[in-house]
C-alpha cells in the first residue's frame, strides 16, 4: 500500500482531530435547532457556519460570463451533530443539482493522489475472490473500477453506476447511465464488492443507503465488501478554511461521523485516512446486525399469523352472523372501530354497537356508520353475544356489566388470532 496512505485502526480513532469542530469549549454562545442527522439520526444540531447564498460551484457548468454571474443561488446552512460531529447543510435541495446533464468531475492528475488510488486499489483487489462481480457506484467515468478490471486481466463482471455518461464511461466495463437502488441492484447483480467513492458526501440520506447495502447484503450466503471514501472534515476543523463548503456537498464527514456511518452498514474490517488526511476511507463487510435480522423474521411471522387471524375471526363472525344471534360490540370508536373495520364487522350484520360513554353516542362508527347507542339498551334488549374489542378493558367492562344489572349469554375478545370466550378461554385478561 501506498505510504501516502495513513493506517488509522478504529479502535484508535483520534477524537483530538476533531476537538474543534464540535464543541462548546470556547464559551460562545450556539445556537441549537431542530435538525435530523443524516448519519446518527440525532434530532438536534448546532449552528456551524452561514455561508450566505451561493451558485452551484462545480455543477453549474454556465456557457458565458453572463450565464455565469445570473445563476441560481443556494442557502449555504451548515450545521453540527453533537453526538456524531457530522456536519451538514439543512438547506440542500438534492432536486437544485444537475447531475443527469452535468459531470461531476474530480481531476487530480498528481503523482500523490495517483498513489493514494494505487493504494486504495489494492485494498481492495487483496479482498476480492477470483472473477469477482465489482460494482462502483457514482463512477464517474470509471477510471477506479476499470483499473481494478485491469488488474484482473478482465476476470470478472465489472459494473458502474451514474446518472451522467460521458465518452468514458463505458470503456473496459459495463456502464448504466441511472442511479443505483440498493435493494433491487444488490440482489440483482450479487457483488462482491461495492465501491462507493466521494458519493456518500452528495447524499442527503446517507445512513439510509449504506443500511439498505448492508441489508441487502445480508441475504447472501458469501461476504460483500463495501469500499467507500469520502473527504475528511478534520483538516478543515484544525484550518478554519472555508473554500470546502459549497453546495454540491451538503454533508463533510468527520473521523468520528465517517466511522459512525460505516458501523450502520456493517462490520467494519478497516479505517484509514488517505491523501495526506484529506480523505478518510473504510472497508467493511456488508451485512445486518444478527438482532435486527431476528426482528425482520419475527415481523414476517407476525405477518402470517395477522392475515390467519383476520381470516379465522372474519370466518367466525360470519357464523355469528348467520346464526341469528343478537349480538352487541361494546365500543365504537379507537380500537373498536380498527376492530369493527379491520373484520368487516357491516352495519347490516352487526348493527348493534352500544358504549358506556354518553359523549359518544348519537356519533356513528368511522368508515361503517353504525350509530353509536348507550349501554342501558342492552338492559331492555339483553344480547345473546357481546363482543369486546378493547381486550384489556374487557375486566372492567363485564363488572360494570354485572353492576347495571347487564346480561349476556356470551363475552368474546379476540385472542391468539381467534375470538375466545373471556370466561371459558385462557388468556392474560
Amino acid at each position: 500500500m501506498d505510504s501516502t496512505i495513513e493506517a488509522l485502526p478504529v479502535r484508535h480513532l483520534r477524537m483530538d482531530r476533531i476537538r474543534s469542530c464540535e464543541g462548546f469549549e470556547d464559551g460562545a454562545s450556539r445556537a441549537v435547532i431542530s435538525a435530523l442527522c443524516p448519519v446518527c439520526g440525532y434530532t438536534l444540531a448546532a449552528s456551524f457556519f452561514d455561508g450566505g447564498r451561493q451558485p452551484l460551484a462545480t455543477l453549474g457548468w454556465p456557457g458565458s460570463a453572463e450565464k455565469a454571474r445570473t445563476m441560481p443561488l443556494h442557502a449555504l446552512d451548515w450545521v453540527q451533530c453533537p453526538q456524531c460531529s457530522h456536519v451538514w447543510n439543512r438547506s440542500f435541495c438534492y432536486e437544485a443539482i444537475p447531475y443527469a446533464s452535468s459531470p461531476n468531475r474530480m481531476f487530480n492528475s498528481s503523482g500523490i493522489w495517483a498513489g493514494h488510488l494505487a493504494g486504495t486499489r489494492d485494498l481492495v483487489l487483496s479482498y476480492l475472490p477470483e472473477c469477482p462481480t465489482v460494482l462502483d457506484i457514482g463512477c464517474g467515468e470509471g477510471h477506479f473500477v476499470r483499473g481494478i478490471a485491469e488488474a484482473l486481466s478482465g476476470h470478472g463482471r465489472f459494473v458502474g453506476f451514474d446518472p451522467n455518461a460521458t465518452g468514458e464511461s463505458g470503456k473496459g466495463v459495463e456502464f448504466h447511465a441511472r442511479l443505483f437502488e440498493p435493494l433491487l441492484d444488490m440482489a440483482k447483480f450479487a457483488p462482491d464488492v461495492v465501491i462507493i467513492r466521494h458519493v456518500l458526501e452528495h447524499l442527503t440520506n446517507p445512513a439510509a443507503f449504506v443500511e439498505q447495502l448492508g441489508w441487502a447484503a445480508a441475504q447472501r450466503d458469501r461476504p460483500v465488501w463495501l469500499f467507500a471514501e469520502v473527504p475528511c472534515i478534520d483538516r478543515i476543523a484544525e484550518t478554519g478554511r472555508l473554500a470546502d463548503f459549497f453546495f454540491e456537498h451538503p454533508s463533510h464527514f468527520s473521523t468520528a461521523s465517517f466511522t459512525a456511518l460505516m458501523q450502520r452498514a456493517g462490520k467494519v474490517e478497516t479505517l484509514k485516512y488517505g491523501y495526506a488526511g484529506e480523505v478518510v476511507f473504510a472497508l467493511v463487510q456488508l451485512g445486518a446486525r444478527p438482532a435486527a435480522r431476528q426482528r425482520v423474521a419475527a415481523a414476517a411471522r407476525f405477518r402470517l399469523a395477522a392475515s390467519a387471524s383476520r381470516t379465522r375471526i372474519g370466518a367466525q363472525l360470519d357464523a355469528l352472523a348467520a346464526s341469528g344471534r343478537r349480538v352487541a360490540i361494546w365500543g365504537g370508536t379507537g380500537k373498536a372501530a380498527a376492530f369493527i373495520n379491520l373484520f368487516n364487522a357491516d352495519a347490516r350484520r352487526f348493527p348493534l354497537v352500544v358504549d358506556s360513554d354518553l359523549g359518544k353516542t348519537g356519533t356513528f362508527v368511522p368508515g361503517t356508520g353504525q350509530e353509536i347507542v348507550f349501554r342501558d339498551v342492552l338492559k331492555t334488549h339483553p344480547a345473546d353475544v357481546v363482543i369486546i374489542p378493547s381486550q384489556w378493558r374487557a375486566r372492567d367492562i363485564i363488572a360494570e356489566m354485572a353492576r347495571e344489572s347487564i346480561d349476556a349469554g356470551q363475552v368474546l375478545i379476540e385472542h391468539e388470532g381467534s375470538l375466545v370466550d373471556f370466561a371459558l378461554a385462557r388468556h392474560p385478561y
